[in-house]
């Protein structure tokens, strides 16, 4: 296990575990000279997980997912109290989050196994099909911790300088060019076709890849083996700065304080998309004790106040958005609503 580093750029290696793909970091404490000045407050004390606690990110390591959870997993351990314990992020990826998102909900309800939950796995997949095993009070919601803008992009060199040059080339020869997905049921996939629905175009004018994650779309794209993708900006921001590849559209209200020159989904003609975006919270099984809840709801709040977080949230495109568990839960269940109403648009599921 490696002590704690800041989250890896996009693009990076990140270290894989097993032979079942599973990538971990171990984030350990701030030093305990924290414990000394007597900061730690006497109720984190008492209530504080006894050992390790797992985050698990159901997707691969590179994507957001995974760079969302190491970040939340670096900072939150400041604010877990004094006794040396370690948060352990744990990559279970498969069937668009599917397979880490249920491991969750069948884990011990006692606080040491976590899930950053995300909207494919925690709300698209509820929302379209009926084979999920697990529904939305499967889990205990500790907390929403930010939103993530949906961005399409093209790589730096290809022909299209705006979403219309995009939509145009895609209308004029249909299923020749390729989108790189994280699976049928997810933000990357649902998002393009949506995007092709709003602009008159066949959901199916494109064709879809479909790879275990964003980080893995990500490398399809920069590789050729896809012309273009709809993409979390987490996913995205660090090849965007880098110049790999060319933003053509962002969702949001508002264009973003660190893409300026990217227009908004509004407009660029296709207003219907600003709907789409992605989020991370923190959630735990059901059945937690009510001082388990309260302690992580502690953790998740002082967490979204650490300057430190906001800045490196920021920093991998996110937007912070931090909620108490309700919250989080209403949150959660208007997002399944939003993607099973577009999923009859579409004619999916």
């Amino acid at each position: 296990m490696r002590r704690a580093t800041p989250p890896a750029p996009q693009g990076s290696s990140l270290g894989v575990g097993s032979a079942a793909g599973r990538g971990w970091v171990m984030f350990t404490r701030r030093s305990m000279r924290m414990v000394a000045a007597g900061m730690w407050p006497c109720a984190a004390r008492s209530q504080g997980p006894a050992r390790a606690v797992t985050l698990v990110a159901p997707f691969t390591p590179g994507g957001a997912a995974d760079i969302a959870a190491r970040t939340f997993a670096a900072h939150a351990v400041k604010h877990m109290g004094p006794d040396p314990q370690a948060m352990m992020v744990e990559n279970r990826a498969g069937a668009s989050g599917a397979i880490g998102t249920q491991y969750v909900a069948r884990a011990r309800p006692d606080g040491q196994t976590l899930l950053l939950a995300r909207v494919a796995a925690s709300a698209i997949l509820p929302a379209i099909d009926p084979r999920t095993p697990y529904r939305i009070d499967d889990f205990t919601w500790l907390g929403l911790l930010d939103l993530n803008p949906y961005v399409v992009c093209v790589r730096e060199d290809a022909p299209y300088r705006d979403l219309a040059a995009l939509l145009d080339a895609i209308r004029a020869a249909p299923g020749t060019l390729n989108f790189a997905t994280s699976g049928p049921a997810t933000i990357l996939d649902l998002g393009i076709r949506h995007l092709l629905a709003t602009a008159n175009l066949p959901i199916d004018a494109a064709q879809a890849i479909p790879y275990r994650g964003g980080g893995e779309a990500l490398a399809s794209l920069l590789g050729g083996q896809a012309q273009f993708g709809g993409n979390n900006l987490g996913d995205m921001m660090g090849a965007i700065r880098n110049g790999q590849v060319r933003a053509l559209v962002v969702t949001g209200h508002a264009r973003l304080p660190g893409l300026r020159d990217v227009p908004t989904a509004a407009e660029a003609g296709v207003a219907a998309l600003s709907q789409i975006a992605g989020w991370n919270a923190l959630a735990g099984p059901a059945g937690m004790a009510a001082e388990t809840v309260e302690f992580w709801a502690r953790v998740v709040a002082t967490t979204g106040r650490d300057p430190e977080w906001i800045e490196a949230t920021r920093r991998i495109g996110s937007v912070p958005q931090v909620t108490d568990g309700a919250a989080a839960r209403a949150h959660v269940a208007a997002q399944i609503e939003l993607y099973r109403g577009l999923a009859r648009q579409l004619n999916l599921g």
